[in-house]
């Protein structure tokens, strides 16, 4: 059994050291899955977390990445030990106490004023030699190419109402968009991104601190990508005025940190929101296989978020670009019909 084969490894790597029984804390949407137990005597003990990570889940990336957020000063977990070829690391534990349930009106702002230190710690990491991939237009175009598969044709079944003349005009306009959103991504200043920075990668310390986790799957990608993770976050919605008044507030620390040459709040605020359009996008792929494939329906109750914050988007720039309106003439048409017949559809409030 692997959790026995884990005990092992931690009796070998800290040999003299009494271990708790392991207490599973949770899995995520990867393979993963994280144990709590106690290192040490009754008089002197210290939890640890343990984690089963298979050799698929990028842990030589998790560890490279982990040295550079440190060297940047962002929060990050310690690593004990680890053992690559097994798949089994030992880490700090932050506590259970992750942002999201700790976000409210009266407290947002003060977390994500510490957030956004994170971010900033995260675009000013050295990454020139650090041999990170990049966030290239192949990989923009894979991901958004999930939300044909698993969302259009796997979730909703969009192929079945289309005749063949139909799915080439569904396809064109898909690739129209994503030419789009993939020239936007490309365009922006290049820093570390993190890929998920949001609430529930985000551990709440002593302090009101917060340590970032997660991060394994980091790449040097767009300027604005972590901090449209953070602030159209997938499962907390904050008003459109108050992102903008937190976004123009991490732009100008980055003017003045010399992260980026100043540029036009507008064309910012397009990066954005872009950029957004092809995270959500994405997203509503990605929560559609992770119940079709990995049989994890519960991703299901947050769609109907990510389908507003890519409506809001393609609303908003319809009018300014073709491609965004021949797209979303076809969403709201076609594809809206299909998801509103869906048990887990519910009108964003």
């Amino acid at each position: 059994m692997i959790e026995s084969a884990l005990l092992s490894w931690l009796d070998s790597t800290f040999p003299g050291e009494r271990l708790s029984p392991l207490t599973l804390v949770a899995g995520d949407a990867s393979p993963r899955r994280y144990y709590r137990l106690a290192l040490g005597t009754d008089a002197a003990q210290r939890s640890i977390i343990a984690a089963i990570s298979p050799p698929s889940e990028k842990n030589q990336e998790f560890i490279l990445v982990r040295q550079l957020l440190a060297a940047a000063s962002v929060r990050v977990p310690d690593i004990y030990a680890a053992d690559l070829e097994h798949g089994f690391l030992a880490l700090e534990d932050l506590g259970d106490a992750t942002l999201l349930p700790r976000l409210n009106d009266d407290s947002v702002d003060a977390f994500y004023g510490v957030a956004m230190d994170h971010l900033l710690g995260l675009s000013r990491a050295d990454v020139a030699s650090s041999g990170l991939p990049h966030y290239s237009r192949d990989l923009l175009q894979q991901e958004l190419n999930v939300f044909i598969e698993w969302f259009a044709i796997g979730l909703l079944a969009v192929n079945d109402q289309c005749d063949g003349q139909q799915f080439i005009e569904m396809q064109a306009k898909f690739t129209g968009i994503s030419k789009v959103l993939v020239d936007s991504a490309v365009s922006q200043p290049q820093v570390l991104v993190h890929r998920d920075f949001h609430s529930r990668n985000l551990m709440v310390l002593a302090n009101d601190q917060l340590a970032v986790i997660d991060f394994q799957d980091a790449v040097i990608g767009p300027i604005t990508y972590d901090p449209v993770s953070l602030l159209k976050d997938c499962y907390i919605a904050w008003p459109r005025a108050q992102q903008l008044v937190w976004l123009n507030q991490y732009q100008q620390r980055l003017e003045e940190a010399g992260v980026i040459s100043p540029v036009a709040s507008d064309d910012f605020i397009r990066w954005f929101d872009l950029m957004g359009l092809q995270r959500h996008i994405k997203v509503l792929g990605v929560f559609a296989r992770l119940d079709l494939r990995d049989g994890k329906p519960a991703y299901l109750a947050d769609l109907p978020l990510v389908l507003h914050y890519t409506r809001e988007a393609l609303a908003l720039y319809q009018d300014k670009i073709i491609e965004v309106e021949e797209f979303a003439s076809w969403f709201e048409e076609t594809l809206m019909p299909l998801v509103i017949r869906q048990s887990w559809f519910r009108p964003h409030r």
